[in-house]
């Protein structure tokens, strides 16, 4: 059985508690970001491939935002990662405004994309993942951002043109998990501007994603 959704990018995570203060002395232990390196060259080589396939339909492009939503929350270990390699832009610009995430430029280009988030890796990919209908029973669902809708009816596309939900954001969890010790709190991108960065929020179960992270 096969459904679709609204676009995930749409939805902005809202209305999480804070739990407690992150320890920004603290960093992100060598082999754990080795590991995370290791897993953004993956996904960007298999995001690659299938920006390849798609190459007609997706308008993701320098410039194109509208998946740059306010609202988006990262593992912790993420929050670290772009910390270590972004601290300086911190002094150098302010968040961009509300309405969209906060490392976005004027121009709606991102001011960290090698530094960016896994959530922000695959998006617009025709996205696929199992959950659950009203029975319980499995069922196949899904989406693609709407400006990459005109096409080939992603209900059609074979499994290996689109973009699978699950492997990547269990070894992401694994992780955190590895690096704090079992906490699976996140952050939203938009605190990490704070004077208090960051704060944690709890996890929380998406149905579509990770938003590790949108």
């Amino acid at each position: 059985m096969l459904a679709l959704t609204a676009d995930r990018a749409a939805r902005p995570v809202k209305g999480i508690p804070r739990e407690q203060t992150m320890n920004e002395d603290r960093g992100i232990p060598d082999r754990v970001e080795s590991s995370l390196r290791a897993l953004y060259r993956e996904v960007d080589r298999i995001a690659g491939s299938l920006h390849r396939i798609h190459g007609d339909r997706l308008r993701c492009r320098r410039g194109c935002a509208d998946c740059c939503i306010d609202g988006i929350t990262v593992f912790e270990v993420e929050a670290r990662y772009i910390l270590k390699h972004c601290l300086h832009l911190f002094g150098l610009y302010q968040a961009h405004a509300p309405g969209a995430c906060a490392f976005l430029d004027p121009e709606g280009s991102c001011r960290i994309y090698p530094f960016r988030p896994y959530v922000c890796r695959t998006q617009g990919l025709p996205l696929r993942w199992i959950d659950e209908d009203q029975d319980l029973s499995p069922v196949e669902m899904r989406d693609i951002c709407p400006l990459n809708d005109p096409g080939p009816p992603i209900v059609e596309l074979p499994l290996d043109a689109c973009w699978s939900i699950g492997p990547f954001e269990a070894r992401l969890a694994g992780l955190q998990m590895e690096m704090s010790g079992g906490s699976m709190g996140r952050i939203r991108l938009r605190d990490l501007f704070k004077p208090d960065r960051p704060a944690f929020v709890p996890a929380e179960r998406s149905r579509k994603r990770r938003e590790g992270g949108s």
